[in-house]
């Protein structure tokens, strides 16, 4: 009898309800995976309707601050490798660094999902933080503009650099890709000889 109370509890009830809350907003996170660029265009969306609310209201320069440190802090990770090469051991696996090099593809420390999630996020945490005038920080938002945008060009600078160095490109396009077509269409040329 102390079990069927238990189970009728609230407790247990709330419990539930946020088990199953949790796995149908998985489901949906799972079921948009494969559709990059309609995430990124949902993502951008969320960002032009903070951005609107921002420029209505007129504040909140400080929450918009923060979220550019918090972009800026996503995109270092997107654009770096998995095992940095300056601080692995010599036993653990490596970008190339010459052309004879085993190609290993580049693996990076955020994947393009979770910099996606995260960003989409950022922007959702910032636009209800909006609704509140705690958050609403008077301050002389040039002055942080100019800040963010030394912050931005220094930080690139020192990424860009450490990507020359170690000779790696964080991005797929424009780089060869072997999707097996080609193979097969060589293939079939090669048994009607």
């Amino acid at each position: 009898m102390d079990a069927e109370a238990e189970a009728t509890s609230p407790a247990a009830a709330v419990s539930r309800w946020k088990f199953e809350v949790s796995r149908r907003y998985q489901h949906l996170l799972d079921k948009a995976t494969p559709y990059v660029a309609k995430r990124w265009l949902g993502c951008l969306v969320v960002a032009l309707v903070y951005a609107l609310r921002v420029y209505m209201v007129e504040g909140f320069y400080i929450v918009s601050y923060g979220l550019g440190i918090y972009i800026l802090n996503l995109l270092i990770g997107f654009l770096s490798p998995q095992v940095d090469p300056e601080v692995q051991d010599s036993g653990g696996p490596s970008l190339p660094t010459s052309t004879s090099d085993e190609f290993r593809p580049f693996v990076r420390r955020l994947p393009e999902f979770k910099f996606w999630y995260s960003i989409t996020k950022a922007f959702c945490i910032a636009f209800v933080m909006t609704f509140f005038s705690a958050f609403d920080v008077p301050v002389f938002w040039p002055i942080l503009l100019f800040y963010w945008v030394t912050l931005f060009t220094l930080t690139m600078r020192r990424q860009i650099a450490h990507m020359i160095r170690y000779k790696y490109v964080p991005f797929s396009f424009g780089k060869m890709r072997y999707d097996g077509k080609r193979a097969s269409a060589e293939s079939t040329t090669l048994s009607d000889d």
